[in-house]
């Protein structure tokens, strides 16, 4: 099988299973687990990519890198283009700003909070301001959110699949109360066949 998914445990890479069940792609998955104690990937990425991280996949030997760049990837060479609105569309755009904005503007007050979980009262005079930045990202990911359940279009997208994780982390926040269009995005997701197998592929994802 020549494309390979290199899964670490609780990741973004989660995302990639799933997006590659939807469009009916196969594939195989390399595993990888965090360090009990600081969370962190293994050595053993840092054989695949410099950085170390995860998602990674292998096309044929192409190494490809980044969520955004890899679900694009997918979609267009194993998905005939499935889940991505048609080129030229103001849906195309919308989808470009949504797969841009998941992994760049959510995620940076996102990592932020986890970084700064650690530090404790130290992180004080920082952390209103990461409070301010999640609500104001979660909010307006809560205000796009369609009577159909989804970011763009009345279908499944890409985008979705890229947004389903800053979602999650509001929802594991407990912020469900606060942001129910977000909480039933997530939970509609998740109800999905092939999420379905993309948790059973890849192992214990967050306690869902």
């Amino acid at each position: 099988m020549s494309l390979i998914v290199h899964h670490l445990n609780n990741s973004r890479s989660q995302r990639i299973l799933w997006l590659l069940e939807e469009i009916g792609a196969p594939y195989e998955v390399k595993y990888y687990d965090r360090d009990p104690v600081t969370n962190l990937a293994p050595p053993d990425l840092l054989a695949v990519h410099p950085l170390g991280k995860s998602p990674v996949i292998e096309d044929d030997g192409r190494v490809i890198t980044e969520s955004g760049a890899i679900t694009e990837y997918l979609c267009e060479r194993h998905g005939g283009g499935a889940l991505v609105p048609e080129h030229g569309t103001d849906d195309h755009v919308r989808h470009l700003e949504w797969m841009h904005f998941a992994e760049g503007s959510a995620m940076t007050p996102i990592l932020l909070r986890i970084y700064t979980a650690r530090l404790g009262a130290a992180a004080a005079a920082i952390e209103p301001r990461i409070a301010q930045q999640l609500d104001s990202h979660f909010s307006y990911m809560e205000s796009r959110v369609s009577d159909a359940g989804h970011f763009i279009g009345s279908d499944l997208s890409a985008a979705d699949v890229m947004l389903s994780f800053p979602a999650e982390v509001a929802i594991m926040q407990g912020m469900a109360p606060r942001y129910p269009k977000l909480a039933n995005f997530v939970n509609a997701c998740h109800d999905r066949p092939a999420w379905r197998r993309a948790r059973d592929k890849g192992g214990a994802y967050y306690g869902y």
